[in-house]
């Protein structure tokens, strides 16, 4: 089975994982693109859910509260915070576009031990990553700093001709501190649109070793192993990030053989 999951060109679901399509146990994605009055109906029983509005701006009601006008990108590519927000299992929740909008769902396996919640764009961390064509742009949208039982969110934005998730790292080992184990998937987007990244994603043994060329709105699939992005000239790259496993925590291991760049980087 191909680690790539290609875009949905036309109708409202772009591209959508469930462990049972992707053969593993923890995450789940689903992205949307919806016109002003569309709606998509959430519903997990056994998972959390978070909501992104990667773009455009939605109104999202609960049998419990309602949160209006959610979002003020117009893409993903803007120097700004998303806004999202976080479902317990068993919570039903309408998504309703109020103009154009992107909207992902990333879920994971929970038993409701926290209340929904609306997580706005102040509460985000933004950072950058890297030197020189290794620099990106990340934001931590639900990171192991905040309350959530599975879930691990943050999207990324790499310009031009940079690297990303490099040197190339992985989190397939439940040996924590030194590694987490964290199935994981990126979305990606290009700008412009008809541009393409690269991805591989392999293991020490090479018995996962699929090298992809990825195309706007495209989901690759990180069962384990390393997974470096790389971008080609001309075109901007994000991706959201979605990961979960059995304890929710990020550790991750570089590979051996490229850790002389960290090594390099941190000298100065």
């Amino acid at each position: 089975m191909s680690l790539l999951v290609k875009a949905q060109r036309e109708g409202q679901t772009i591209a959508r994982v469930t462990p049972e399509s992707a053969g593993w146990r923890y995450v789940g994605f689903a992205a949307y693109r919806m016109e002003a009055n569309e709606v998509v109906h959430v519903f997990e029983a056994a998972r959390e859910v978070c909501i992104v509005v990667m773009a455009g701006a939605v109104d999202i009601e609960t049998d419990a509260q309602t949160w209006s006008g959610l979002g003020s990108r117009d893409s993903v590519f803007e120097d700004s915070a998303p806004v999202a927000v976080y479902l317990p299992p068993g919570t039903r929740a309408t998504v309703r576009a109020n103009r154009t909008a992107e909207v992902g769902v990333a879920s994971a396996p929970a038993k409701g031990e926290f209340p929904a919640r609306l997580i706005e764009p102040s509460q985000m961390k933004r950072s950058v990553r890297g030197k020189g064509a290794n620099t990106r742009y990340v934001c931590d949208i639900l990171p192991q700093t905040e309350t959530a039982e599975s879930l691990l969110v943050v999207e990324v934005r790499t310009p031009s001709g940079h690297s990303s998730s490099y040197p190339p790292h992985k989190h397939d080992t439940d040996n924590v501190p030194a590694e987490s184990f964290l199935e994981e998937t990126y979305y990606h987007r290009l700008n412009p649109p008809q541009g393409f990244a690269f991805q591989r994603v392999y293991t020490d043994s090479r018995d996962i070793d699929e090298s992809l060329a990825v195309e706007d709105h495209d989901v690759v699939m990180v069962p384990r192993g390393y997974h470096p992005v790389v971008v080609p000239y001309g075109y901007d790259s994000y991706y959201l990030n979605v990961m979960a496993g059995p304890a929710r925590t990020w550790h991750f291991k570089n590979d051996p053989k490229h850790e002389w760049i960290v090594e390099r980087d941190s000298k100065g």
